[in-house]
């Protein structure tokens, strides 16, 4: 399955490991502090050089901050959260301590399961405004999932099949930007990208009242962006294990990943695992792994066509 390159750069550089770090005596606060910044990283699909390089940081210094033996300064950490693209208060902890009414809604969500805290997002957004009052939602549908997904792929087979357009959101973000994607990253950085990203979403939503938008695999790290996705389109999770994924990229001729397949394996591990739990509030979840292209096309549009008949 042919997919247009979106932000997941899979690498084939391993990453160091922190000496003797089983044998530390942790902190649980550092530990904690650590799995936050793996976590946030992971999900962001960035390796652990291109955030100590982004931080001004040794990789050495971010990788004992991230396995909780690296005691970090408060400057230091400052410099991490902007290479994440995240508030410092997200990274070292609590944002919702920031105010009283924070407080009084955590304790009302505190201890909630994912249904739960499904259904209060949705009528929060309900009651704001910004979700669920859209009529077209129904007939505007965004695929979602890692490259190698199958989304430009099966989403034009998918458009062709309802009679709709097609747009491949990362070609409307180089028309905003007037450069390729990683033009952008390596010119502009990753918090221009996600304006870019963010207009070319609100513009294609205002645009198309019918429409299926094959999305960049990172549109889930941006909080506003993905909940402004989720308010104006029935999405689609594509769903692949690992090693279809990687199959299917090296497939489309990229050979990054072939000198260290076992580094790259585990990067595109990292960055699933840390996209999953977003992936998976999208509307339908489609698994493809170990069908044909036709065979998943076919799984697509039926469960596409039972979704929408029902708006």
């Amino acid at each position: 399955m042919n997919e247009r390159a979106d932000d997941v750069v899979l690498t084939a550089q391993p990453e160091p490991e922190p000496a003797a770090a089983a044998e530390e005596a942790k902190n649980p606060l550092l530990v904690a502090l650590g799995e936050r910044v793996r976590n946030l990283r992971a999900r962001r699909g960035l390796t652990r050089r291109a955030v100590a390089q982004a931080a001004e940081v040794s990789e050495r210094h971010l990788a004992n901050l991230e396995y909780g033996i690296g005691n970090a300064s408060i400057l230091v950490l400052q410099q991490v959260a902007g290479a994440l693209q995240c508030s410092l208060a997200e990274l070292v902890g609590d944002v919702t301590t920031i105010s009283p009414e924070w407080l009084l809604i955590r304790e009302l969500l505190e201890g909630r399961d994912e249904a739960d805290l499904r259904r209060a997002r949705i009528a929060l957004g309900e009651l704001l405004g910004t979700a669920g009052s859209d009529p077209a939602r129904g007939r505007r549908i965004a695929l979602v999932g890692l490259r190698g997904a199958g989304k430009s792929t099966l989403g034009q087979m998918l458009a062709d099949d309802l009679e709709l357009p097609f747009i491949e959101l990362s070609r409307e973000i180089e028309k905003f930007a007037g450069c390729s994607v990683r033009e952008i990253h390596d010119l502009y950085g990753t918090n221009a990208y996600r304006r870019y990203e963010r207009r070319a979403l609100e513009e294609t939503v205002q645009i198309y009242s019918e429409v299926v938008i094959a999305t960049p695999g990172g549109i889930v790290s941006d909080p506003a962006t993905f909940n402004q996705l989720l308010a104006h389109c029935t999405t689609v999770w594509l769903q692949a294990s690992p090693e279809e994924h990687m199959g299917r990229v090296r497939a489309q001729g990229d050979t990054r990943p072939m000198a260290a397949s076992k580094e790259a394996m585990d990067d595109l591990r990292r960055i699933l695992s840390g996209r999953a739990a977003f992936y998976s509030k999208a509307d339908i979840s489609v698994d493809t792994t170990g069908r044909s292209l036709e065979q998943s096309f076919h799984l697509l549009r039926d469960t596409v066509r039972e979704a929408i008949a029902v708006h």
